[in-house]
């Protein structure tokens, strides 16, 4: 949690844009959004799973 926190802490404004570039300049402007959608149906899929496993973790409390 401190080590976060001092790593957030050292991150300025021309720390993101320089990252920002880079990834412009390894994936492109057309391959971006591609990646994000991605992304985004991963994190999705994750938070289905989690909730389903929430789910039985539920039905099995419930049969005891």
């Amino acid at each position: 949690m401190i080590l976060q926190t001092i790593f957030l802490g050292m991150v300025g404004p021309w720390q993101i844009a320089i990252i920002v570039v880079l990834v412009l300049l390894l994936f492109g402007g057309k391959k971006i959004p591609e990646l994000m959608r991605g992304l985004g149906g991963g994190i999705k899929e994750f938070k289905n799973a989690s909730k389903d496993e929430e789910l039985e973790e539920e039905k099995k409390e419930e049969k005891k």
